[in-house]
This record gives structure tokens, sequence and C-alpha cells, in this order.
């Protein structure tokens, strides 16, 4: 696969045996973005822990101090009663029995799904679909609850869910290239805390060991682990 000219410039500004600071790889991060529109910023941060055992199966939430830059759109799956609620908070889409239905057909044009404790045993049937996409609503992100409206608020307001992978990395986008650097590194700081905050009591050795910053197609960016505040 032939690389193009602005990605061989981007390759040479950064150096494959360098470990940069979290506010030079910030800044650095802007610099290196090939693309015409407004990439999204990633983080992949590799943990010391063995996501078989169900303790160290980090997962979580964080909501970022300034948002991730993107419209997530929400669908809510909820009773008529909660409806209105779902809907004066912003949430795109909101219903139950039709949307099930196409989810059932492979529609997950969406970002979030929110749902109401009381239609969860609907929604068990669709965790094939959702599953894969990391769609799936669960107590432990916030996402089945009675309270819609504040739910709802949160994923709108910068609120990000996360889970390890088979391979120990947390896999997050932590905000846009557009972003000032400073912006940038206290995102990935505030999603750094949380993981620090959910470190397993049973995972031994080094808990943070290593971390990579890159935009959409942009070379990877090493970032120095001790330059996170712990």
């Amino acid at each position: 696969m032939a690389i193009s000219k602005k990605r061989k410039v981007a390759n040479t500004k950064v150096d494959k045996n360098k470990i940069y600071s979290l506010k030079d790889a910030s800044a650095l991060v802007k610099e290196i973005n090939t693309t015409k529109f407004d990439a999204s910023v990633d983080v992949h941060i590799r943990l010391g822990v063995d996501p078989k055992k169900a303790d160290q199966a980090v997962r979580g939430t964080v909501t970022l101090p300034h948002g991730t830059g993107k419209t997530k759109r929400v669908l809510v799956l909820c009773t008529p009663d909660k409806e209105n609620d779902a809907k004066g908070a912003g949430a795109d889409f909101v219903g139950l029995d039709e949307f099930i239905q196409k989810i059932e057909g492979g529609w997950t044009d969406i970002d979030v799904i929110i749902a109401t404790p009381s239609v969860m045993p609907k929604i068990g049937k669709l965790g094939k679909v959702l599953g894969p996409r990391n769609l799936m609503p669960n107590p432990k992100t916030g996402t089945v609850t009675n309270d819609v409206a504040a739910a709802v608020n949160e994923v709108k307001g910068g609120k990000i869910a996360f889970k390890v992978d088979k391979a120990g990395i947390v896999h997050a986008s932590i905000g846009r290239v557009s972003f000032g650097a400073d912006k940038i590194a206290e995102n990935s700081q505030e999603l750094i805390n949380a993981l620090i905050k959910l470190k397993p009591a049973t995972a031994k050795g080094t808990y943070l060991k290593g971390v990579s910053m890159a935009s959409s197609m942009s070379p990877g960016i090493t970032v120095d682990t001790k330059t996170f505040i712990h």
C-alpha cells in the first residue's frame, strides 16, 4: 500500500525511538494530522492486567472535561412514561418495539443506547448485534437507569465508556485535532485518572505499561507514562 506524501512527512516528525511527554505528544498529534476532516485523537493504553480474569476485566466510564468533540447519537429504549424525559434531554431516538425490530434487522446507526431496567428483558435478545459493537446497555456504565434524562445529558456532555480488550489494551477517543494541545492533554489525563482508580487489587507489577496517542491515519506517538499525574 502506497504511503501518501503527507503521511511520509508526518512519519518523519515522529521519532519512533523517543518517548514523548504528555504535553509534547498532545502538541505533536495536532502537527502530524494528515486528514482534511477534523480527525479524532485516540489513546491506546496497555494495562498490566489479565482480561481473562473477571476481577481484572477493567471497564468503566469517564466524563472528559472538554468532551469528545463529537455529537453522539443516543437511542433511549424505554416505556412510554419515560419518553418525554428522554426527548427533553436531547435523545436522538426514543421508543422501544420499533427500534428493537430495526436493530434485529441490522440497524446500529447510533453511538450509545440507554435503557430503563424494566425493558432489559426485551433487549437481551439483541446481544448478538449489540455486544460486538459495545452498544449493549449496562448498569456498570450508567446506561441502564430509570433516570434517562441524566444519562442522556452525561453522554451528550462528554461521558465515554471504555473497557480493556482481550490483549489488555484500552482504546478510547478523547478529542479532535482541532482541540488545543492543553485540552487533549487534560482529557487524556482524566481517562488515565479513571483507569488508575479502577486498578484491580489482584493486578501485579506495572499497571500502566504503555500509552500511545494518534489521530485518524497518523503514526502513533509513544507517551511517557511517568508524565501523567499519578
